[in-house]
Protein backbone atom coordinates (compact mmCIF):
# COMPACT_ATOMS: atom_id res chain seq x y z
CA UNK A 1 0.00 0.00 0.00
CA UNK A 2 1.36 3.30 -1.13
CA UNK A 3 2.13 6.01 1.90
CA UNK A 4 0.22 9.41 1.06
CA UNK A 5 1.88 12.25 2.62
CA UNK A 6 -0.60 14.49 4.24
CA UNK A 7 0.49 18.24 2.39
CA UNK A 8 1.51 20.76 4.86
CA UNK A 9 -0.18 24.27 4.69
CA UNK A 10 1.49 27.03 4.16
CA UNK A 11 0.11 28.52 7.52
CA UNK A 12 1.69 25.85 9.57
CA UNK A 13 5.15 26.06 7.32
CA UNK A 14 5.43 29.23 8.56
CA UNK A 15 4.23 28.98 11.96
CA UNK A 16 6.75 26.19 12.63
CA UNK A 17 9.53 28.63 11.34
CA UNK A 18 8.69 31.00 13.25
CA UNK A 19 9.15 28.55 17.02
CA UNK A 20 12.42 27.55 15.23
CA UNK A 21 13.75 30.70 14.88
CA UNK A 22 12.54 31.50 18.16
CA UNK A 23 13.57 28.17 19.86
CA UNK A 24 17.02 28.78 18.29
CA UNK A 25 17.36 32.36 19.53
CA UNK A 26 16.00 31.38 23.29
CA UNK A 27 18.81 28.52 22.98
CA UNK A 28 21.49 31.01 22.27
CA UNK A 29 20.64 33.47 24.82
CA UNK A 30 20.89 30.57 26.99
CA UNK A 31 24.04 28.78 25.95
CA UNK A 32 26.47 31.59 25.31
CA UNK A 33 26.42 32.94 29.10
CA UNK A 34 27.57 30.06 30.32
CA UNK A 35 29.80 29.25 27.00
CA UNK A 36 31.35 32.72 27.82
CA UNK A 37 31.97 32.04 31.71
CA UNK A 38 33.84 28.81 31.26
CA UNK A 39 36.04 29.96 27.84
CA UNK A 40 36.51 33.42 30.09
CA UNK A 41 37.84 30.78 33.12
CA UNK A 42 40.12 29.54 30.89
CA UNK A 43 41.75 32.98 29.86
CA UNK A 44 44.17 34.88 30.79
CA UNK A 45 43.66 37.78 33.31
CA UNK A 46 44.73 40.26 30.47
CA UNK A 47 42.33 38.85 28.05
CA UNK A 48 39.30 38.69 30.15
CA UNK A 49 39.83 42.54 31.78
CA UNK A 50 40.94 43.55 27.89
CA UNK A 51 37.31 42.31 26.60
CA UNK A 52 39.11 39.73 24.22
CA UNK A 53 37.38 36.84 25.26
CA UNK A 54 34.14 36.40 22.86
CA UNK A 55 33.29 32.36 22.51
CA UNK A 56 36.65 30.68 22.87
CA UNK A 57 39.78 30.78 25.53
CA UNK A 58 42.17 33.16 24.72
CA UNK A 59 45.72 32.77 26.04
CA UNK A 60 44.64 29.44 27.74
CA UNK A 61 45.58 28.90 30.99
CA UNK A 62 44.87 27.82 34.85
CA UNK A 63 45.75 31.22 36.72
CA UNK A 64 41.84 31.39 37.51
CA UNK A 65 41.85 27.88 39.24
CA UNK A 66 45.31 27.97 40.55
CA UNK A 67 44.23 31.17 42.84
CA UNK A 68 40.92 29.13 44.23
CA UNK A 69 42.55 26.08 45.35
CA UNK A 70 45.49 27.93 46.86
CA UNK A 71 42.82 28.96 49.74
CA UNK A 72 43.39 27.09 52.92
CA UNK A 73 39.59 26.43 53.43
CA UNK A 74 38.29 25.66 49.83
CA UNK A 75 39.14 21.64 50.07
CA UNK A 76 37.46 21.28 53.80
CA UNK A 77 34.53 24.08 52.81
CA UNK A 78 34.07 21.43 49.74
CA UNK A 79 33.97 18.22 52.15
CA UNK A 80 31.01 20.42 54.35
CA UNK A 81 29.10 21.25 51.20
CA UNK A 82 28.98 17.69 49.85
CA UNK A 83 27.78 16.43 53.49
CA UNK A 84 25.54 18.96 54.20
CA UNK A 85 23.68 18.32 50.62
CA UNK A 86 24.01 14.63 50.69
CA UNK A 87 22.59 14.07 54.75
CA UNK A 88 20.46 17.61 54.13
CA UNK A 89 19.06 15.91 50.83
CA UNK A 90 18.66 12.20 52.58
CA UNK A 91 16.97 14.00 55.62
CA UNK A 92 14.36 16.21 53.14
CA UNK A 93 13.39 13.16 51.07
CA UNK A 94 12.28 10.78 54.09
CA UNK A 95 10.50 13.79 56.04
CA UNK A 96 8.84 15.01 52.86
CA UNK A 97 7.72 11.19 52.08
CA UNK A 98 6.49 10.33 55.47
CA UNK A 99 4.38 14.23 55.39
CA UNK A 100 3.26 13.91 51.86
CA UNK A 101 2.29 10.24 52.30
CA UNK A 102 -0.31 10.04 54.90
CA UNK A 103 -2.04 13.27 53.54
CA UNK A 104 -2.39 11.49 50.23
CA UNK A 105 -4.53 8.93 52.08
CA UNK A 106 -8.28 9.51 52.18
CA UNK A 107 -8.63 7.58 55.59
CA UNK A 108 -6.31 10.31 57.19
CA UNK A 109 -8.61 12.54 59.84
CA UNK A 110 -7.55 16.39 59.79
CA UNK A 111 -5.37 16.14 56.96
CA UNK A 112 -7.46 19.36 55.50
CA UNK A 113 -6.11 21.02 58.68
CA UNK A 114 -2.87 20.03 58.29
CA UNK A 115 -2.04 20.83 54.83
CA UNK A 116 -3.69 24.39 56.14
CA UNK A 117 -1.19 24.76 58.68
CA UNK A 118 1.23 23.53 56.18
CA UNK A 119 0.32 25.97 52.95
CA UNK A 120 0.26 28.87 56.09
CA UNK A 121 3.77 28.48 56.74
CA UNK A 122 4.79 29.53 52.98
CA UNK A 123 2.66 33.12 53.18
CA UNK A 124 3.94 34.09 56.95
CA UNK A 125 7.29 33.43 58.63
CA UNK A 126 8.35 34.60 61.91
CA UNK A 127 11.30 36.10 60.18
CA UNK A 128 15.18 35.87 60.84
CA UNK A 129 15.54 37.08 64.24
CA UNK A 130 13.05 34.61 65.68
CA UNK A 131 14.75 31.83 63.56
CA UNK A 132 18.21 32.95 65.09
CA UNK A 133 16.86 32.21 68.98
CA UNK A 134 15.35 29.26 67.66
CA UNK A 135 18.05 27.96 66.61
CA UNK A 136 20.45 29.50 69.02
CA UNK A 137 18.23 27.76 72.21
CA UNK A 138 17.97 24.34 70.44
CA UNK A 139 21.97 24.43 70.85
CA UNK A 140 22.72 24.37 67.19
CA UNK A 141 24.93 27.70 66.75
CA UNK A 142 28.12 26.77 65.26
CA UNK A 143 27.73 23.01 64.48
CA UNK A 144 26.73 20.99 61.30
CA UNK A 145 23.08 20.73 61.99
CA UNK A 146 22.45 24.78 61.73
CA UNK A 147 22.97 23.86 58.04
CA UNK A 148 21.02 20.55 57.30
CA UNK A 149 17.58 20.78 60.22
CA UNK A 150 16.50 24.44 59.75
CA UNK A 151 15.44 23.61 56.05
CA UNK A 152 14.98 20.06 56.35
CA UNK A 153 11.65 20.27 54.72
CA UNK A 154 10.00 22.17 52.27
CA UNK A 155 6.04 22.67 52.23
CA UNK A 156 6.54 22.74 48.40
CA UNK A 157 7.94 19.37 47.96
CA UNK A 158 5.51 17.96 50.15
CA UNK A 159 2.24 19.12 48.14
CA UNK A 160 4.14 17.99 44.53
CA UNK A 161 4.60 14.40 46.17
CA UNK A 162 1.22 14.41 48.05
CA UNK A 163 -0.22 15.07 44.22
CA UNK A 164 1.91 12.48 42.90
CA UNK A 165 0.63 9.78 45.61
CA UNK A 166 -2.74 10.93 45.09
CA UNK A 167 -2.83 10.29 41.20
CA UNK A 168 -0.43 6.97 41.35
CA UNK A 169 -1.05 4.94 43.90
CA UNK A 170 -4.30 3.65 43.64
CA UNK A 171 -6.27 2.92 46.64
CA UNK A 172 -6.94 -0.64 45.36
CA UNK A 173 -3.59 -1.15 45.52
CA UNK A 174 -3.51 -0.17 49.73
CA UNK A 175 -6.46 -2.57 49.93
CA UNK A 176 -4.96 -5.74 48.06
CA UNK A 177 -1.93 -5.09 50.31
CA UNK A 178 -3.68 -5.03 53.41
CA UNK A 179 -5.66 -8.33 52.50
CA UNK A 180 -2.45 -9.62 52.04
CA UNK A 181 -1.43 -8.77 55.96
CA UNK A 182 0.90 -5.85 54.88
CA UNK A 183 0.55 -3.01 57.54
CA UNK A 184 0.92 0.59 56.61
CA UNK A 185 5.07 0.85 57.64
CA UNK A 186 5.55 -1.70 54.88
CA UNK A 187 3.03 -0.88 52.12
CA UNK A 188 4.88 2.51 52.08
CA UNK A 189 8.87 0.48 52.15
CA UNK A 190 7.54 -2.06 49.70
CA UNK A 191 5.19 -0.64 47.50
CA UNK A 192 4.87 3.14 47.81
CA UNK A 193 8.71 4.07 47.62
CA UNK A 194 9.53 2.00 44.70
CA UNK A 195 6.83 3.16 42.57
CA UNK A 196 7.60 6.82 43.57
CA UNK A 197 11.21 7.01 41.63
CA UNK A 198 10.72 9.95 39.57
CA UNK A 199 9.09 12.06 42.13
CA UNK A 200 11.85 11.10 44.83
CA UNK A 201 14.07 12.13 41.83
CA UNK A 202 12.64 15.65 41.86
CA UNK A 203 12.69 16.78 45.30
CA UNK A 204 16.20 15.49 45.59
CA UNK A 205 17.35 17.36 43.26
CA UNK A 206 15.98 20.47 44.41
CA UNK A 207 16.97 19.70 48.21
CA UNK A 208 20.36 19.14 46.88
CA UNK A 209 20.29 22.35 45.03
CA UNK A 210 19.43 24.23 47.78
CA UNK A 211 21.76 22.88 50.25
CA UNK A 212 24.42 23.71 47.82
CA UNK A 213 23.74 26.78 46.85
CA UNK A 214 23.36 27.90 50.64
CA UNK A 215 25.53 30.36 52.36
CA UNK A 216 23.24 32.74 54.33
CA UNK A 217 22.53 30.36 56.92
CA UNK A 218 25.45 29.79 57.46
CA UNK A 219 26.70 33.50 57.50
CA UNK A 220 24.19 33.85 60.48
CA UNK A 221 24.75 30.67 62.60
CA UNK A 222 28.27 29.51 61.75
CA UNK A 223 31.24 31.48 62.77
CA UNK A 224 33.83 28.41 62.98
CA UNK A 225 35.71 28.39 59.30
CA UNK A 226 35.95 24.58 59.58
CA UNK A 227 32.41 24.32 59.13
CA UNK A 228 32.03 26.82 56.13
CA UNK A 229 30.26 25.40 53.13
CA UNK A 230 31.70 26.03 49.93
CA UNK A 231 29.71 28.59 48.77
CA UNK A 232 30.62 31.03 52.01
CA UNK A 233 34.57 30.50 51.58
CA UNK A 234 33.99 31.41 47.83
CA UNK A 235 32.45 34.70 48.82
CA UNK A 236 35.14 35.29 51.32
CA UNK A 237 37.65 34.10 48.85
CA UNK A 238 36.37 37.07 45.91
CA UNK A 239 35.83 39.99 49.34
CA UNK A 240 39.54 39.08 50.69
CA UNK A 241 40.76 40.20 46.52
CA UNK A 242 39.21 43.55 47.21
CA UNK A 243 42.52 45.23 46.90
CA UNK A 244 42.47 49.04 48.05
CA UNK A 245 43.54 51.11 44.96
CA UNK A 246 45.92 53.10 46.69
CA UNK A 247 48.39 50.77 47.95
CA UNK A 248 49.35 49.49 44.48
CA UNK A 249 52.39 51.09 43.00
CA UNK A 250 51.28 51.78 38.97
CA UNK A 251 48.42 52.16 36.87
CA UNK A 252 49.99 48.69 35.52
CA UNK A 253 49.33 46.70 39.08
CA UNK A 254 46.09 47.79 39.17
CA UNK A 255 45.23 46.48 35.96
CA UNK A 256 46.77 43.33 36.94
CA UNK A 257 45.06 42.72 39.87
CA UNK A 258 40.96 44.35 38.00
CA UNK A 259 41.87 41.24 35.80
CA UNK A 260 42.85 39.00 38.16
CA UNK A 261 39.35 39.78 40.00
CA UNK A 262 37.73 39.26 37.20
CA UNK A 263 39.01 35.91 36.36
CA UNK A 264 38.80 34.90 39.75
CA UNK A 265 35.04 35.26 39.69
CA UNK A 266 34.54 32.89 36.64
CA UNK A 267 36.72 30.79 37.88
CA UNK A 268 34.35 30.59 41.06
CA UNK A 269 31.06 29.93 39.66
CA UNK A 270 32.36 27.56 37.43
CA UNK A 271 33.93 25.48 40.56
CA UNK A 272 31.07 26.27 42.77
CA UNK A 273 28.60 24.98 39.62
CA UNK A 274 29.95 21.73 37.95
CA UNK A 275 29.51 19.09 40.63
CA UNK A 276 24.89 19.79 40.11
CA UNK A 277 25.56 20.06 36.33
CA UNK A 278 27.51 16.62 36.53
CA UNK A 279 25.02 15.17 38.75
CA UNK A 280 21.59 16.57 36.76
CA UNK A 281 21.68 14.68 33.52
CA UNK A 282 21.40 10.99 35.14
CA UNK A 283 18.50 12.26 37.61
CA UNK A 284 16.98 14.38 34.22
CA UNK A 285 14.71 11.83 32.54
CA UNK A 286 13.05 11.26 36.39
CA UNK A 287 13.06 14.95 36.91
CA UNK A 288 10.87 15.65 33.76
CA UNK A 289 8.13 12.99 34.53
CA UNK A 290 8.21 13.58 38.07
CA UNK A 291 7.41 17.09 37.52
CA UNK A 292 4.75 16.65 34.48
CA UNK A 293 3.24 13.66 36.80
CA UNK A 294 3.06 15.91 40.17
CA UNK A 295 1.62 18.94 38.23
CA UNK A 296 -1.77 17.10 36.86
CA UNK A 297 -3.85 18.15 40.25
CA UNK A 298 -3.42 19.65 43.48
Amino acid sequence: MEQTNIKEASADRWFNAVNYIVLMLFLITVLYPLLFIVSASFSSPGAVMSGKVWLWPVEPGLQGYAAVFKHKLIWSSFRNSVFYTVAGTLINVALTVMAAYPLARKDLYGKNAVMLLLVFTTIFSGGLIPSYILVKDLGMLNTVWAMILPSAMSVFNVIIARTYFKTTIPEELLEAAQLDGCNDFKFVWKIVIPLSGPIIAVIMLYSAVGYWNQYFNAMIYLKQPALYPLQLVLREVLIQNEVDTSMLASLEDQAKMEGMRSLLKYSLIVVSSLPLLAVYPFVQKHFVKGVMIGSLKG
